[in-house]
């Protein structure tokens, strides 16, 4: 990551496969357009309660790969509590993780991978599931941080008590009203200047919430808002591409 380059952050997708891949399209052009270094970056929360979350995680593969072969493109993907969620029911193989996270969407996302195999028992739901979708979960970071800029990416929020050494459940659950408000926020060095992009708590009115120490791009695309993407271009202010 270079100071000059232009930052995409992608929030909450949760199955909403084409407007994923409607709002890849939009990036692409407008990075086109640009010019320059640009970074991808997918805020979390792929799957669960929209129709298509094997699609999405198939739109997300794709671009990295895309990404692979180029010289400006690079593209970043974030664990969200939804696929921690998946995960935990993935590998526990008890009622409680496969119950919690069906009851929050999972239901939802074993439906995309089961859809087409004609035969498949619903109850060995993990045989539908592609394997490289699996690593490729179990590989995602909780956060990504531009210190020359002082931007930090992640799916939910940090502890601004103890950012940057805060846990990753923090990062991809936190819903904390110290976060929420900066001017509750310590006067600590680490906290100096930094902004926050996140996700995980859809906005109220469905819109982009803009501040100065956090933008929050949870559009509530799953719940008839939109899929948003905030652009960060080094001297400008944040712009917002919607689909």
């Amino acid at each position: 990551m270079t100071a000059e380059t232009i930052y995409y952050a992608i929030g909450d997708v949760h199955g909403m496969a084409k407007s994923l891949q409607a709002l890849h399209a939009l990036i692409l052009a407008d990075h086109e357009r640009r010019g320059g270094k640009a970074t991808v970056i997918h805020l979390g929360d792929y799957v669960d309660r929209g129709a298509d979350s094997r699609g999405v995680i198939e739109l997300a593969m794709a671009l990295e790969h895309k990404a692979s072969k180029s010289e400006n493109l690079a593209v970043h993907a974030l664990l969200g509590n939804h696929e921690q969620m998946m995960l935990d029911a993935f590998d526990e193989d008890t009622l409680t993780a496969e119950e919690h996270w069906f009851t929050n969407g999972g239901s939802d996302t074993v439906k995309s991978y089961l859809r087409g195999r004609d035969g498949a028992d619903r109850r060995k739901w993990r045989d539908a599931i592609d394997p490289a979708h699996i690593e490729w979960l179990r590989a995602l970071p909780t956060m990504l941080v531009d210190e020359t800029r002082k931007l930090v990416f992640v799916h939910a929020g940090i502890d601004p008590i103890s950012y940057p050494d805060c846990k990753d459940e923090i990062r991809i659950w936190t819903r904390s009203p110290r976060f929420f408000d900066p001017d509750r926020w310590p006067d600590r060095a680490e906290l100096e200047g930094i902004r926050v992009i996140h996700g995980h708590t859809p906005t109220s009115d469905l819109a982009p919430d803009v501040g100065p120490r956090r933008i929050n791009v949870d559009t509530g695309a799953v719940y008839g808002g939109s899929l948003t993407c905030v652009v960060l271009a080094p001297g400008e202010q944040a712009q917002f591409l919607v689909v």
